[in-house]
């Protein structure tokens, strides 16, 4: 169980103390910034791929929208060092729905698919491109069918950030009073189309349009905790820093919680989180004159 004291004292941590902290329950890496966040986003990625290009193998990949600072120096890495996408395929990890779980307008900020074709998909080279069906995008009318192919081979690399609630892909923490989900539901979860929390509404509505809740799509569709940890290696990164702050601590430091989904990483094999100095600092470490009006 969470507490307040034990919440305190991961918040109140340095920063700049957490890596390589004692006390962690996975890998950490600080890295100062976006564009640092990004080159070893793009890097790491381009060399997974060439290494299975090399053995003539595919590279199977669940890729987030976001962040969106890896886009840029990994397509032009593709493209300078002439790296053939031909073998990669692309699971997209999640997709936001309208109330009526429809898809949103492609120029939608929230529209996933609109953001990583400009992004992600047409800057690179014609010759060295993703083949179409190789880019498998979940909607609310395929969940079966995506289920079906990511468990038809092993998964390489899942890359990720995470949520406010330490959500991966949009696994949020599930809070409806009448079906609450132990810490083995999250972990057998899969592909769903579901509502989005409250909280999850007010973040985004704060980051993208100034607190109008009004536009932020109310539904989602998403892999499951299952698919997005079966990869052989899961890399998660944010460079979001205040929204993300508080979830990294418990990620780094907590048990397993269902109220904070990140906590699932600290079981698999080969994990990795990374954040910028900006999101791996905390208001509470920065602030130890405040005086929270906790009784320990």
């Amino acid at each position: 169980m969470i507490t307040p004291k034990k919440l305190y004292d991961w918040c109140k941590v340095p920063g700049s103390e957490l890596e390589n902290n004692p006390c962690l329950k996975m890998p950490f890496r600080l890295c100062d910034d976006s564009v640092a966040m990004g080159n070893i986003m793009a890097r790491e990625l381009v060399d997974e791929i060439t290494r299975n290009n090399e053995q003539g193998n595919e590279t199977r990949a669940i890729i987030p929208c976001g962040p969106g600072c890896w886009y840029g120096p990994f397509t032009n890495l593709v493209n300078k060092e002439r790296v053939n996408l031909s073998r990669l395929v692309v699971f997209h990890m999640d997709e936001c729905l309208d109330w009526q779980g429809r898809e949103l307008p492609l120029q939608h900020p929230y529209n996933f698919r609109g953001a990583m074709e400009r992004q992600f998909y047409e800057p690179v080279d014609d010759d060295l491109a993703v083949p179409e069906e190789n880019r498998v995008w979940l909607n609310a009318n395929n969940v079966e069918e995506v289920k079906e192919r990511i468990q038809a081979k092993p998964i390489d690399i899942t890359y990720g950030g995470w949520g406010q609630d330490g959500h991966i892909a949009y696994n949020q923490a599930r809070r409806h009073p009448f079906s609450k989900i132990t810490i083995d539901d999250l972990r057998n979860s899969t592909i769903r189309v579901q509502e989005n929390n409250i909280d999850t509404i007010i973040a985004l509505a704060q980051r993208t349009f100034g607190m109008a809740y009004q536009f932020v799509p109310p539904m989602s569709v998403t892999l499951g905790i299952k698919e997005c940890l079966s990869a052989k290696k899961v890399r998660l990164f944010s460079d979001t820093g205040a929204w993300k702050q508080t979830a990294l601590r418990v990620a780094l430091f907590s048990e397993m919680d269902p109220e904070y989904p990140i906590t699932l990483l600290q079981e698999h094999p080969d994990a990795l989180v990374t954040a910028t100095i900006e999101t791996a600092s905390h208001p509470i470490s920065l602030n130890p004159q405040w005086d929270l009006g906790l009784q320990f």
